[in-house]
C-alpha cells in the first residue's frame, strides 16, 4: 500500500470494534475476518472486482446476531473510503456495472457526490443465505453511503438464486466504485462539479 489513496480507520463501540485499512489504488488483495463469513465472502467481490486492496478485522456481538458487525463494517469502510479518496480531484466521479452469474444480473451506479443517498431494489428469494439474513446487505450498503457520502443505486434485474442476487450486486458494487474512483488523465486536479467541490 504505497499510494496516497490510503486509510485506516478503527471503530470501537459495545457492540463492535472494526479496523479497516483500504488502498483505493490497490490490486483486490485482501484480509477480511468479521466473523461472518457469507460477509467475508462478498467484501471479498469488492476487493478482487473494484482492484482495491482491503485488510478488515471485525469483532462483534455475533451472540445476539450478525446485524450490528454487518452494519458497523459497512459504516467503517464508508469512512475509510471517503478518507482515502480525499477532495476527490481528478477522479471520474460517476461509476456503473452490471454483473451476471448464472440466472442473476444486478447493475449498481454510484455518485460520488457529498451526499449520502442509497436506492435499494433487490427482490431477495429467500430470506437466508445459509446463516446470513438477506436484510443485512441493505444495512451494509446504508451504513457504507451514510460515511462515504455517496449515492448509490443498486438493482437487481432477475434473479431466482438468492446467493447469485447477492453476489452480483457486491461484484457489480466493487466494479463500479473502481470505475468512478479512477483518476482522469483528462481532468487531473480538477474537481468533477459545477460546484467546486464534492
Amino acid at each position: 500500500m504505497s499510494t496516497s489513496r490510503v486509510a485506516e480507520i478503527t471503530r470501537n463501540t459495545n457492540e463492535t470494534q472494526i479496523r479497516v485499512v483500504i488502498n483505493i489504488d490497490g490490486t483486490g488483495k485482501q484480509n477480511l475476518n468479521t466473523g461472518v463469513p457469507f460477509l467475508d465472502h462478498m467484501l471479498d467481490q469488492i476487493a478482487r472486482h473494484g482492484l482495491i486492496d482491503l485488510d478488515i478485522e471485525a469483532k462483534g456481538d455475533l451472540h445476539i446476531d450478525a446485524h450490528h458487525t454487518v452494519e458497523d463494517t459497512g459504516i467503517t469502510l464508508g469512512q475509510a473510503f471517503a478518507k482515502a479518496i480525499g477532495d476527490k480531484k481528478g477522479v471520474r466521479r460517476y461509476g456503473h456495472a452490471y454483473v451476471p452469474l448464472d440466472e442473476a444480473l444486478s447493475r449498481v451506479v454510484v455518485d460520488f457526490s457529498g451526499r449520502p443517498g442509497l436506492h435499494f431494489n433487490v427482490p431477495f428469494t429467500r430470506a437466508m443465505i445459509g446463516n446470513f439474513d438477506v436484510d443485512l446487505a441493505r444495512e451494509f450498503f446504508q451504513g457504507f453511503v451514510n460515511h462515504a457520502l455517496v449515492t448509490l443505486h443498486i438493482d437487481n434485474l432477475r434473479g431466482d438464486n438468492a446467493h447469485h442476487q447477492c453476489e452480483t450486486v457486491f461484484k457489480a458494487f466493487g466494479r463500479a466504485l473502481r470505475m468512478a474512483a479512477e483518476i482522469d488523465p483528462r481532468a487531473v486536479g480538477t474537481i468533477p462539479s459545477t460546484k467546486g467541490s464534492l
